[in-house]
């Protein structure tokens, strides 16, 4: 018999743009750590106060508006403590003397929850995913059959090719993929099924993937990631 996680992972679809921004709650202690707090923060607080819960921790995948602009708010309307990679606080400017600053490796303790930060930069320098067990919070970085923009400032596709591999090749093919946005046909897939079918995750060859995610891809669907068959890519 499988033991029960000591977590739960909540979802809030909110915004224009289809952010997910989740709630992780630690049985435990009932702490909750926000991930990505923006766009309704009296929905996140609703949720909060819902089930009983304290906002005791931030987490931030990166800097970008749509992720973060319900930050400022939560912070007011709680004692939370502000987390992201210290890649991303360099590169963001704001708020250096708040956050707790990691690198990738570090673990975050959410009362029983141990949550892992993963450094995967590529849509910005400091990107960080978020594993717990077998959940991975992969904000910008990997969507369902899709993943982040590398055109926008400080983002990298040599660095994203070499974290989406990174990702395939040490988590589990059972690990169950949380993104950062509602774009693909189902809110959350596996990574088994993700190393099928996402395109992005096909590429042996850094060359061929950058030209890919910059100039081949977005001409057939910017914004709205489908499966794709594996085609091998000569």
């Amino acid at each position: 018999m499988t033991e029960a996680a000591p977590y739960t992972v909540h979802a809030l679809e909110l915004g224009r743009m289809g952010n997910f921004i989740y709630v992780i709650h630690d049985h435990a202690t009932d702490r909750a750590a926000v991930v990505d707090p923006a766009w309704d923060v009296p929905a996140i607080l609703a949720l909060t106060e819902q089930r009983g819960l304290r906002i005791s921790d931030i987490l931030l995948t990166h800097s970008h508006f749509d992720h973060i602009n319900g930050v400022e708010a939560l912070l007011n309307a709680s004692d939370a403590q502000l987390h992201l990679l210290r890649a991303e606080a360099a590169f963001w400017d704001r708020y250096t003397d708040l956050p707790t600053l990691h690198d990738g490796g570090d673990r975050i303790e959410l009362g029983a929850t141990e949550i892992e930060v993963l450094h995967t930069p590529g849509h910005t320098p400091g990107s960080a995913c978020y594993r717990l067990g077998d959940q991975v919070l992969t904000g910008d970085t990997l969507f369902v059959f899709g993943c982040g923009r590398c055109d926008l400032r400080g983002g990298d596709p040599e660095q994203m090719y070499h974290s989406l591999r990174r990702l395939g090749e040490r988590l589990p093919g059972g690990a169950r993929i949380r993104p950062g946005h509602n774009y693909g046909i189902t809110p959350t897939s596996t990574l088994i099924e993700q190393l099928a079918g996402n395109p992005f995750l096909h590429f042996d060859d850094c060359a061929r993937f950058v030209e890919y995610r910059m100039h081949l891809h977005d001409r057939e669907e910017p914004y709205r990631p489908e499966p794709r068959p594996h085609r091998p890519h000569h």
